[in-house]
């Protein structure tokens, strides 16, 4: 399938920004979307100029803004998030406004997701097959989330695809990524917090990769209606990636780990850290995503290694 324009709707988070780089890169008519003119404009500034990306300011929870700003655009990339203290409440919201935009506009849509709804792990490396038992509040959300996208009842227009990512850093990796707020500090120069445990090698994926993997998604007709994993380059424990992101950065501060005691302490003043505490047990028993899948039936999967995932993430953040 040839995609002749993209809206992205959530363009200014961590996913958004890749995704839309990536499209502009592509030569691919691209609208920007997002609810802060100045991210949009400190987004514009870092991707550079492109004659055929636009920006659009507007409320993804009103469906009339993405209709009015996305034109002719025939796939919408629903990259747009809330915080995880919020997730419960308006998640769900949310997908809903944006679906009901895009079926209106009878467009295709790509959801970007993550691993929660699967749960506990119970295969060595999960895929698509993988049991959706999630034991959490935010898995459980998460999955009604899956529902709702894949409900042919409600969206009788609209195809979706949900791509699902693990843990991932990279440029524009914000405080939304576990990672992203530790590498932002050790850039910085300043004393970092680590969430979890830094002993055991979890799956982290490169921003610029997935979003690679995700346009070229995308594109295949046969893919809509599927979930589809979009693994990274490997598994890294917490340690190395400290090792490697002093090195990048030449800063020797103190990386503190954070637990549930710690992550409780800080949630008494910020609720998002205290959201975090029901999830470490992904930092503990981590799950590993099975790429067979898109290899077979997409292409390759990107693989940056972490040596120069890590330091390209520090040195953009250096100079932004």
């Amino acid at each position: 399938m040839e995609m002749k324009k993209a809206i992205v709707v959530g363009a200014t988070g961590g996913t958004g920004a890749a995704i839309t780089e990536e499209l502009a890169k592509q030569g691919v008519p691209t609208i920007a979307f997002g609810r802060s003119r100045k991210k949009l404009e400190e987004l514009s500034e870092r991707i550079g100029d492109y004659a055929h990306l636009t920006f659009a300011e507007g409320n993804a929870l009103t469906p009339e803004d993405i209709i009015a700003a996305a034109g002719d655009a025939d796939v919408l990339f629903h990259c747009a998030n809330v915080p995880y203290h919020e997730m419960e409440s308006k998640l769900i919201p949310l997908g809903e406004a944006i679906m009901e935009a895009a079926n209106r506009l009878g467009i295709n849509v790509v959801a970007i997701d993550g691993i929660y709804p699967y749960g506990r792990t119970q295969a060595e490396r999960i895929d698509e097959n993988h049991p959706k038992q999630p034991h959490t509040r935010k898995g459980k959300t998460r999955l009604q989330f899956e529902h709702m996208l894949f409900d042919k009842r409600r969206w009788s227009i609209s195809n979706v695809i949900i791509a699902r990512l693990p843990d991932y850093y990279g440029p524009t990796a914000n405080a939304a990524s576990y990672l992203g707020s530790t590498l932002e500090a050790i850039a910085a120069g300043k004393m970092a917090f680590f969430i979890g445990n830094m002993r055991i090698p979890r799956e982290y994926v490169y921003l610029p990769d997935a979003a690679a993997m995700i346009v070229e998604l995308a594109k295949h007709d046969h893919a809509y209606g599927q979930n589809w994993n979009i693994p990274g380059a490997g598994l890294i424990s917490g340690r190395d990636i400290v090792r490697l992101a002093r090195q990048a950065s030449g800063s020797s501060k103190a990386v503190i780990p954070l637990g549930r005691i710690g992550l409780s302490l800080l949630g008494m003043g910020m609720p998002v850290m205290k959201e975090i505490v029901e999830m470490l047990y992904l930092t503990e028993e981590p799950v590993i995503l099975d790429g067979e899948k898109y290899e077979r039936q997409i292409g390759p999967i990107r693989k940056t290694s972490f040596e120069q995932g890590i330091a390209a993430t520090i040195i953009a953040l250096q100079s932004s």
